[in-house]
């Protein structure tokens, strides 16, 4: 895959070769009418967003590249979004690695859509200004039932005890059930998505928001957070920031 920056470093084109699909014959997905349209809507509109890079490239504070391997298609999708949740100290990064025969759909699906989900709840946890929620409905982020599954989902939050609470910044706890709520509705919206078959894909997730000096990490899978910082002798070291969650984990099904 090759891409070309442009002169001011902060968007980027991508191209890559086409790849051929798997041999054997797939039996067509269901298409709801009208699905394709919207989707194609809300993508463009998601494109036009400043401080948004999906593509390979880089800006003043971040870059992000990925690679076709021997394998087939690359299921791999990225994001840095500068300005997230019209923030001016706030980014969002996130890696998405998909799996399985529409894994490359599922992760550029999630991509797209985890960030707006989080957002929202987000703004619906702290109150946030009026501007921030129009920035979120613009781009079509959520739909009447996407919100309602939001203020709706009563699945229990684990809790954290005051001890704790006390050690942690404040934004912590609202970024936390931010984060769970979000993945919550992103898995159902793709178990009932009319374009995806999800039955035997899918997509891990390893996704952060850094806000200010705070950084408030959300994981599912195996892919990596990695930390590069430096030693008592000024070597550059890799701390592991994630637990890789795999199937054969305790508590990981």
């Amino acid at each position: 895959m090759g891409s070309c920056l442009s002169a001011d470093g902060r968007s980027s084109i991508s191209y890559s070769p086409t790849t051929p699909s798997g041999g054997g014959k797939k039996k067509p997905l269901k298409k709801k009418p009208g699905s394709r349209s919207f989707d194609s809507k809300r993508d463009e509109q998601l494109r036009r967003i400043p401080g948004r890079m999906f593509l390979n490239g880089a800006t003043d504070i971040a870059s992000i590249f990925t690679q076709q391997g021997k394998k087939g298609t690359n299921q791999d999708a990225m994001i840095v979004w500068e300005n997230f949740g019209s923030r001016t100290d706030t980014v969002f990064c996130g890696v998405f690695d998909g799996h399985g025969p529409y894994g490359h759909m599922v992760a550029k699906r999630v991509r797209d859509s985890l960030p707006l989900k989080l957002s929202a709840h987000w703004e619906v946890n702290i109150g946030g200004a009026e501007g921030s929620k129009e920035n979120i409905s613009t781009v079509g982020s959520m739909n009447s039932e996407e919100t309602a599954s939001l203020c709706a989902d009563e699945e229990a939050v684990p809790s954290v005890d005051l001890e704790e609470k006390e050690k942690l910044p404040e934004i912590f706890l609202t970024l936390k059930e931010s984060f769970l709520k979000a993945f919550r509705v992103m898995d159902k919206e793709l178990r009932v998505h009319p374009n995806i078959d999800c039955f035997c894909s899918g997509t891990t997730a390893v996704t952060l928001v850094k806000q200010g000096q705070d950084l408030i990490i959300g994981n599912i899978g195996d892919s990596r957070a990695i930390l590069g910082t430096r030693d008592q002798d000024d070597t550059l070291t890799a701390v592991q920031l994630t637990v890789d969650l795999k199937p054969n984990l305790p508590g990981g099904q």
